[in-house]
């Protein structure tokens, strides 16, 4: 993985690790620990450490660390990376089974300077419908829908607005970073959080083997690449058009709020740990209850968090991802398939502007 991101020529790269995963920590936690709950243990009868979701089962770090790692990075991009903590403008975040079409990066250029006319309450623009198996319309409009988990961007001011419900989403009882956004987070904005689209979709989902498929001993997933993604000559250059109307979708089926979640997110420490990524890169004056300054993430991790800072390089095959600076250049993205990681990519549109958090 780590020589091919160095191997990355046509653009700025950028690898960062996310430094608490249970492939640097399989022994304790964020792993299992000696003397966790697993599965439906009762930890009175067992004298284990663990509290169990909703539904009686207790922690398994292979699925809860999806959670922890989405939230991780969108800290770090927004608020911890030198590079992008003062960028106000829509950055794009594409996930390592996600393929992005040649006319991904101009399409999403379109949908950024076309929200703000075309569709003024949408929060984002996606590059593919909220529903992974569809195509597109095929229309000659806009579509403004849900949000979708595929080819997303946004601005800080959204960003502000997820980051203030963070214990919302730390506390949502559901190990999908997606369902909890759109069962508990979304919702609370007080409005239908609408994203824009083109009629035909820049980016899909590839393969079909992951979390969720071929996890049975009896059903074993083997991706054979029957999900090829094949491209039509219109797939390959930018093909949305300024003067199109915008189609909203006001009632989708989906996750919605109401919906109480999967579980797999019980344990205290779970809650505790992503709340923290939150605050990673603040120092709060407790002089100034109300003001939060940004710090280097080290000198915080070394005075505010009970955390180890790792000082060696991380090995290969972490959790890890790949930020393309594009500066104005078509950029791309790269990651490693087995690290649940997310890349991000640059929608560059004018200077950053210095920022001033109060909270």
């Amino acid at each position: 993985m780590d020589e091919i991101v160095k191997g990355i020529a046509f653009c700025q790269v950028k690898q960062i690790f996310a430094p608490y995963s249970p492939h640097l920590f399989p022994d304790s936690f964020p792993g299992v620990a000696p003397g966790d709950c697993r599965d439906k243990d009762r930890a009175a009868e067992k004298r284990c450490r663990g509290e169990p979701d909703q539904y009686g089962n207790h922690r398994s770090p292979r699925i809860v660390s999806l959670k922890h790692h989405w939230w991780w990075m969108m800290n770090t991009v927004w608020d911890g990376m030198e590079e992008t903590r003062d960028f106000d403008g829509h950055i794009l975040f594409i996930e390592e089974d996600h393929y992005i079409f040649p006319n991904a990066y101009r399409n999403a250029q379109l949908l950024v300077d076309l929200k703000p006319k075309k569709c003024p309450q949408c929060y984002a623009v996606n590059l593919a419908p909220s529903d992974v198996k569809a195509k597109g319309e095929g229309w000659e409009s806009m579509v403004a829908e849900k949000m979708g988990n595929i080819g997303y961007a946004f601005n800080r001011t959204v960003w502000r607005k997820i980051h203030a419900k963070a214990k919302q989403f730390c506390d949502f009882d559901e190990y999908n970073w997606d369902i909890t956004m759109w069962a508990t987070v979304y919702p609370s904005f007080g409005a239908p959080v609408y994203s824009l689209r083109g009629p035909r979709r820049s980016a899909a989902h590839f393969g079909k083997c992951g979390l969720h498929q071929g996890q049975d001993s009896s059903s074993v997933c083997v991706d054979n690449g029957a999900g090829a993604i094949e491209l039509d000559a219109i797939d390959k250059v930018p093909n949305i058009k300024a003067d199109w109307p915008v189609h909203i979708i006001r009632k989708q089926p989906g996750y919605q709020a109401g919906f109480k979640g999967w579980g797999g997110w019980g344990d205290r420490r779970d809650r505790e740990l992503c709340l923290s990524f939150a605050y990673i890169y603040y120092i709060i004056h407790l002089s100034w209850p109300k003001v939060a300054a940004i710090s280097w993430p080290k000198f915080f991790f070394m005075c505010l968090l009970p955390f180890t800072v790792v000082e060696k390089p991380l090995p290969s095959g972490t959790l890890s991802m790949v930020v393309p600076m594009s500066q104005g250049k078509v950029p791309f993205f790269a990651d490693d398939e087995e690290s649940s990681s997310v890349g991000a990519l640059f929608i560059p549109k004018r200077e950053p502007k210095s920022l001033i958090i109060c909270r």
